[in-house]
């Protein structure tokens, strides 16, 4: 059995007994989620142990994986370019329809107000520090951590993907043989993090069995409802942006809808099947030259980027699933902290591994950087199948799309090789 159906099998075994234990009149039944509760604080202790480790160096990674502009110059800047207005548009566009969707979503009085209570205490110190944060001018200051240590010691990541991301730059200005040491030490670091979360996730079953029953206790039947009701909404918000993204194909990239379909459709398949972007990838190639005739400086240059590193599905589910917590333990969602949510989105984005369900993994510094609880993170876990099969295939889609857009610009419009 995979891992994923152990986990989906955890989950709902969780689901229904917590929901049977919130009928019971028994003492001893209505004691045991008491007794598992720890236990999923801990996988979810352990899991948030790993994050720093791992996204840090990946953001690093990332950065140098991208093309030196002294020497690639024009299509490395208008990828980057274009790939951050395409995350940024889902992020925001996630954000702002998710949390509409997300006010249709029910969760009575009484169930809510025992969710703010347990959200706090496994929140701790992050929702304490993101009170503290009051006002733009304070937290444009708070964005450059003054020391990175004591930054990643309070877990605020959003400083602390800054302090990366500046810290890859500088690297790629570093001489060949010093970059390349360095970068095999963050490979290296980053290599053992992602070892160390398989380590955890195969505790998974037992840490969302753990945390899905209490939960399920808590809410009663509106949790299985409050579930479906946040992949359904997943699935369809990335329906929409992949329609989208069809709609800038033919308007930016001038490329006939049904040409532009037949081209991703095998790679989409793949995707959705196989959860990953990268073994999408020579489908993505065989459509972008036989159907779309693109450059071979966007196929060879852009696809395989695109495909390891920007992930558009993801700035669709990580707000959704952010929003769907907020929601389901009543914590109101601020402005200040939506704009949170959308920037370390788009950044987190691009420490996304490369495996299914990757996702979330890095949903947790979102929830640390808007300061709202992570101990439910084991439920989005345990629905991820559905939601992360939708939102591959909307990675495929907009990578194609913007490859579309990146043709345009260049002179070998008939896609000879050179």
């Amino acid at each position: 059995m995979s891992l994923t159906t152990r986990v989906l099998v955890a989950l709902v075994a969780g689901m229904v007994l917590g929901i049977a234990i919130a009928g019971a009149q028994h003492p001893l039944w209505r004691d045991l989620p008491g007794y598992l509760e720890p236990l999923g604080t801990i996988w979810v202790n352990a899991l948030r142990m790993t994050v720093i480790p791992l996204v840090i160096p990946a953001v690093i990674l990332g950065v140098n994986a991208l093309p030196d502009p002294r020497t690639v110059g024009r299509i490395g800047t208008r990828s980057l370019v274009l790939a951050l207005v395409i995350l940024f548009g889902a992020a925001a566009f996630s954000t702002v329809i998710g949390r509409i969707a997300m006010s249709f979503l029910t969760i009575d009085a009484t169930s809510g107000s025992a969710l703010r209570t347990s959200a706090v205490a496994a929140s701790g110190a992050a929702i304490q520090g993101a009170q503290q944060v009051g006002g733009v001018s304070r937290w444009l200051i708070a964005l450059v951590p003054a020391n990175p240590v004591k930054a990643a010691s309070d877990g605020a990541m959003l400083p602390l993907i800054v302090f990366a991301l500046a810290f890859g730059l500088a690297i790629t200005r570093l001489a060949t043989d010093e970059r390349l040491a360095l970068l095999r030490i963050m490979q290296a670091v980053f290599d053992a993090s992602l070892t160390l979360v398989r380590w955890v996730l195969i505790a998974a079953p037992i840490g969302v069995f753990a945390l899905t029953v209490p939960l399920a206790q808590r809410l009663g039947l509106a949790a299985a409802g409050a579930v479906v009701y946040y992949v359904v909404v997943v699935a369809a918000m990335c329906l929409a942006w992949s329609a989208l993204m069809y709609l800038v194909a033919w308007a930016l990239g001038r490329r006939d809808l049904r040409t532009f379909a037949r081209a991703c459709a095998p790679a989409q398949a793949v995707a959705f099947s196989a959860r990953s972007s990268i073994v999408a990838l020579p489908a993505m190639l065989e459509g972008a030259d036989a159907e779309l005739h693109l450059p071979v400086a966007v196929r060879s240059f852009f696809l395989p980027i695109a495909a390891a590193t920007f992930r558009t599905g993801s700035a669709i589910m990580i707000p959704l699933g952010v929003l769907f917590m907020a929601r389901l333990y009543g914590i109101d969602v601020h402005t200040s902290q939506l704009l949170t949510i959308v920037l370390v989105t788009v950044l987190t984005t691009f420490s996304v591994p490369g495996v299914p369900g990757g996702t979330i993994i890095v949903i947790v510094p979102v929830l640390l950087a808007a300061g709202l609880p992570v101990a439910a993170v084991g439920i989005l876990l345990g629905v991820d199948t559905i939601p992360d099969m939708f939102r591959t295939a909307t990675h495929v889609t907009a990578d194609m799309a913007a490859a579309t857009v990146l043709a345009r610009y260049e002179p070998d419009q008939d896609g000879a090789s050179v």
